[in-house]
């Protein structure tokens, strides 16, 4: 059976993941240069993630959407596990967002138009002036009632266990005073572990929690500490027995 599925990834999965990325960053262009920014930059993209995953027959489950109130804006932190976290967060957590991703991310083929022209926020680290741009722009897009989503480890974990969370996405809802939403990813990491070079997926399940909102109580830097300890802590607890425990991610 497994290799059966490998035969459909490269007949039928790969074909459609090419196929469906052209059609979508192409979509999102168009969509953003003509009309409604903020649904064109949303809602492909979210179709095209449950796309690739229905394709791929990877079933999915998500906990806890109750937790989240339908007109307020968050800042979501979810753990890092692998490639396969943007499909679940894009297609599932329903939410109308924007990333904040990697600035190397805008360089590849299609994928990096399509952000561009969506205004995802690409995090700048080339210096102070660079980094303050970066958070202005994410300012701008919670100030306008929507959400963003950061991976706070910064980088893909290579064993599947969670590494330091940054203190960038806790400082920013700290200066506007918004909730931040622990997520926590299971699955990603064993379909598809961090390695170079291309490789065959593992078919298996893909769960994403969403925990109770963390909301400010008060503002500064112990706020901060404390926001970004009870989201860590309320990550760790979602996590399948295996991945459980810090684990030093040396690309962070």
């Amino acid at each position: 059976m497994k290799y059966l599925y490998y035969v459909y990834q490269l007949l039928v999965g790969l074909p459609v993941l090419v196929l469906i990325t052209i059609i979508t960053a192409f979509e999102i262009g168009i969509g953003c240069t003509i009309g409604n920014g903020h649904f064109w930059s949303y809602y492909p993209g979210r179709w095209w993630a449950k796309v690739i995953l229905r394709t791929l027959m990877i079933p999915v489950k998500v906990e806890g959407r109750e937790n989240l109130e339908r007109d307020q804006s968050y800042v979501f932190v979810a753990n890092h596990q692998g490639a396969f976290d943007i499909f679940l967060i894009y297609g599932f957590l329903d939410r109308n967002f924007k990333w904040m991703m990697k600035r190397s991310l805008a360089n590849i083929p299609f994928i990096g138009y399509s952000c561009r022209r969506s205004h995802q926020i690409f995090v700048d680290k080339r210096g102070p002036k660079k980094i303050k741009e970066t958070y202005d722009r994410a300012r701008e897009i919670l100030k306008e009632g929507y959400s963003v989503t950061v991976f706070p480890e910064g980088a893909r974990s290579f064993t599947g266990h969670m590494g330091i969370f940054r203190k960038g996405a806790f400082a920013l809802a700290d200066e506007l005073q918004l909730p931040v939403v622990p997520l926590t990813i299971n699955g990603s990491f064993d379909i598809l572990p961090r390695q170079r070079g291309f490789n065959f997926i593992t078919w298996h399940p893909l769960r994403l929690t969403i925990h109770q909102p963390i909301y400010p109580i008060g503002q500064g830097p112990e706020n901060v500490d404390a926001t970004l300890r009870q989201a860590y802590d309320s990550v760790m607890s979602g996590l399948e027995s295996q991945y459980q425990g810090f684990v030093e991610n040396p690309d962070q």
